[in-house]
């Protein structure tokens, strides 16, 4: 976890000033010139959050080529599609990585045994906060930067999302984190043009029509016009799993 005094910005009493000047900086940069910098600055104190989806397969092809060695690392929720599970072991075969799988504390026989059975029909608040929130929270400490996939263009919550965000971690240890999210300006398209051009494996439920793959009992396909979050939670005024919200207001 960041500190304050070992920062590579100056966090005083105002924290967000530098922060955001630095963000707005690296706006307009190369996918490739950010993870560069984030290596060169954080080295292995950043790591690649990802759930196998477009974005992150494109950052994590581009820090591969680039030689810049981020640890990688995935939720399992135990919850995930057996289509996600074997696309991980393809890329693992294919990039020579170990992607970390960050377990909940539970498993699903066990969450049924003291919070009920399918809590996620429910409960989905308290089932993602189980099964993803806790479990990265874990993660999160030890890391400086968190890398992650959010594209400004996947909803209307995640349109303002900066390039990089500053989070107050832990308020009694006064610990921040960063977040790097560097594909915020990159479309669908974008994305998958790259796919196909450099021929990475992908889910293959894209395929057949889901856009945003999460854990099988909350995800479905998505019709034409609506946005690529709209198959999660069906049923449910819920847009978010809790992993990108649960830090609060960036500061």
């Amino acid at each position: 976890m960041l500190r304050t005094d070992k920062m590579a910005f100056t966090l005083d009493s105002k924290p967000q000033l530098d922060v955001r000047d630095l963000s707005d900086s690296l706006d307009n940069k190369s996918l490739e010139d950010v993870l560069s910098w984030c290596w060169d600055t954080f080295g292995k104190g950043a790591a690649i959050g990802t759930s196998f989806q477009g974005s992150g397969l494109v950052i994590i092809d581009h820090a591969r080529k680039a030689n810049l060695d981020f640890p990688i690392f995935t939720i399992e929720t135990g919850l995930l599609f057996p289509e996600t599970l074997a696309l991980k072991q393809r890329l693992e075969n294919l990039w020579e990585v170990d992607i970390e799988s960050i377990r909940p504390e539970q498993t699903i026989e066990e969450q049924a045994d003291t919070m009920g059975k399918e809590l996620w029909k429910t409960r989905p608040e308290t089932c993602c906060q189980m099964r993803k929130v806790l479990p990265l929270q874990s993660k999160l400490a030890t890391l400086d930067v968190w890398i992650t996939g959010i594209r400004r263009g996947q909803s209307e919550e995640r349109k303002n999302t900066g390039i990089l965000e500053l989070y107050q971690f832990d308020k009694l240890r006064g610990n921040y984190i960063l977040k790097l999210n560097p594909m915020v300006n990159w479309s669908r398209e974008d994305v998958w043009q790259y796919l196909q051009e450099e021929q990475i494996p992908y889910n293959e439920l894209h395929d057949r029509g889901y856009r945003s793959i999460g854990c099988w009992p909350c995800t479905k396909p998505v019709g034409e016009g609506q946005d690529e979050r709209a198959g999660r939670w069906e049923g449910f005024e819920k847009t978010e799993c809790g992993i990108h919200t649960f830090l609060g207001q960036g500061i």
